[in-house]
């Protein structure tokens, strides 16, 4: 083939070549990638030669499910956490259309296709929360909020910072842990200040509760944020930010913590306006 070009499909073959089952080049720099905000983290591997391991399920759900990922070079390496949304081949999406009032999806035919509930619709769909989730994480990580750093979106993929405990190991929802008392108010002081600082963004996170807290060690993570509210654009606002109270409120409570739902909601309000 001397003095022609060599197809695409060439060089593809050639890179899957070298890779074992479940291994992928890295897609940090692939077209349509979105990469976290910067400063990005000295942990983050942006080398063109790494290479994604699948290492295996992390957790399952409706909506999404999340595998760890190893990132790796011939001298580091780091294991991500790959929330993986569903699309159209599958129809457990069930997010309340309350969540989405207010905000806007730009092409007419994504509106017609959500609308119906089309195969394509449900493909918009997955795709709409994984941008929606990236773009919080984002947002909420530069402000300094508690929430794991996302590395990249791609479609409907979104690579995490893998949140551990100090021994390495996956840290557990707070409802997994049995905080003492002094832990325990150190986890409320700072899940307050994250609420505080949400609220004068105007938003709130929609679906919090201690099943959507990480804890590891003597602090607190925020996950699984693709429906975070707009206080102010969504009719239903304050319900949810209303809700995220009492969920949070009644858990704390439980355990021996002072507390008390409509405070917290009125302190909360204060800081919308």
């Amino acid at each position: 083939m001397s003095g022609s070009l060599l197809p695409d499909s060439f060089f593809s073959y050639v890179e899957q070549a070298d890779l074992e089952p479940g291994q992928r080049w890295s897609t940090w720099d692939a077209i349509g990638v979105l990469a976290g905000p910067e400063p990005w983290p000295d942990w983050v591997i942006t080398a063109d030669a790494a290479i994604d391991s699948e290492l295996g399920i992390l957790k399952t759900g409706k909506e999404a499910d999340v595998f760890l990922l190893e990132r790796a070079t011939e001298t580091e390496a780091v294991v991500l956490a790959a929330k993986r949304y569903r699309g159209a081949d599958h129809r457990l999406f069930h997010r309340d259309d309350s969540y989405t009032e207010g905000r806007v999806v730009r092409r007419s035919r994504d509106r017609r296709a959500l609308a119906k509930g089309t195969a394509y619709g449900r493909t918009v769909q997955a795709g709409q929360w994984a941008l929606a989730e990236f773009g919080y994480l984002s947002r909420f990580w530069s402000e300094g909020l508690p929430v794991p750093y996302p590395v990249q979106l791609d479609e409907t993929e979104l690579l995490l910072e893998l949140i551990t405990t100090v021994d390495g190991e996956t840290a557990p929802r707070l409802a997994q842990t049995r905080p003492d008392a002094d832990t325990l108010a150190a986890y409320w002081e700072q899940l307050t200040d994250a609420m505080r600082l949400m609220a004068r963004m105007r938003l709130t996170h929609g679906d919090l509760s201690a099943y959507n807290i990480l804890a590891t060690g003597e602090r607190i993570v925020l996950i699984d944020l693709p429906q975070a509210v707009d206080l102010i654009a969504n009719p239903n606002g304050m319900d949810f930010l209303g809700r995220d109270c009492r969920n949070v409120c009644s858990w704390f409570a439980a355990r021996g913590l002072d507390a008390d739902a409509e405070e917290l909601l009125a302190e909360l309000v204060a800081f919308c306006w």
